[in-house]
């Protein structure tokens, strides 16, 4: 079976992106076809595949996969390929479009020029910040650390033991969930800590993993591994959950440049809708057609 396919990127966080309007995979066979193709030494090589395909909700649906072949809820940096990618190929002319992924929608904005998409911007919406909607199961006394009644039961700055050592996290869920380190990403053995945290016994549904460094009150420096991939240059999501954790935590405004390793993202935590505004290129790297 030939399967036509693009590589895309955004800030170095690369999905094959495979077009489910024209053809047509058995929803059974896709992990197995994801993890063949994201294998970097004998697939195309990838963080994953997002497959586009027709929605009863949105303009288009992202069915996204992480490499190992499990499905996740939602690509911050894949979401605004999927943008550029429809746009790109004429799939509509629109600069204004919805998306929906595992059932939720969100509006984009596409900045194009000279009929080319250039850069999108994705209404992430609301950050879920209760524990049990994340998911992370932490005990209220640790959640409430003998300091502050958090009646939503937030986890800000909660300790956690890995490998014997304790460390603290904030979690937000943007879709899917996330657990932020402050902790200096240059100086942080990231394989070592986010594998182990990944699958820690608090995360039912596992979690990615933020190392965050704060520069400023407008700029921060973040290193992610996700959860079923690992460490990957970039992550939309990751950049959006750790720009909320570090205002929840009162250490930047609530406009932030994230700096990842494939580049920079602009995060807004908008004070007025509560939604979360997320800024970014989007980057074509080569078409072709894999036999599988």
């Amino acid at each position: 079976m030939d399967i036509e396919f693009t590589k895309m990127h955004g800030c170095g966080n690369d999905y094959v992106y495979i077009n489910g309007f024209t053809q047509k995979i058995d929803g059974d066979k896709k992990p197995d076809l994801v993890r063949k193709i994201s294998d970097r030494h004998f697939g195309i090589g990838s963080d994953g595949a997002i497959f586009i395909n027709p929605s009863d909700k949105a303009d288009f649906e992202m069915e996204m996969y992480n490499a190992d072949g499990t499905r996740s809820e939602m690509c911050g940096n894949g979401i605004r390929c999927v943008a550029k990618y429809v746009y790109d190929h004429g799939m509509t002319d629109r600069t204004e479009i919805t998306i929906e992924s595992f059932d939720k929608v969100k509006r984009i904005w596409i900045d194009a020029v000279d009929g080319t998409a250039k850069s999108v911007k994705v209404d992430m919406g609301k950050p879920v910040l209760k524990s049990s909607e994340i998911p992370v199961t932490v005990p209220p006394a640790v959640i409430l650390n003998g300091n502050e009644s958090r009646d939503d039961n937030r986890v800000i700055n909660v300790p956690i033991t890995v490998n014997g050592y304790e460390y603290h996290m904030t979690c937000v869920s943007m879709g899917n969930p996330h657990a932020v380190f402050f902790m200096d990403p240059d100086k942080t053995d990231i394989e070592g800590l986010g594998s182990v945290i990944e699958v820690h016994e608090c995360f039912p549904a596992r979690t990615n993993v933020e190392f965050v460094r704060v520069d400023d009150r407008s700029n921060i420096h973040m290193r992610v591994w996700e959860r079923g991939t690992g460490e990957t240059m970039a992550c939309g999501t990751g950049c959006c959950a750790t720009a909320v954790a570090c205002i929840l935590n009162g250490l930047t405004d609530r406009q932030v440049t994230v700096h990842v390793l494939g580049g920079d993202i602009e995060v807004l935590w908008d004070e007025n809708d509560g939604h979360v505004y997320m800024t970014g290129p989007a980057e074509t790297v080569f078409n072709g057609v894999i036999s599988v």
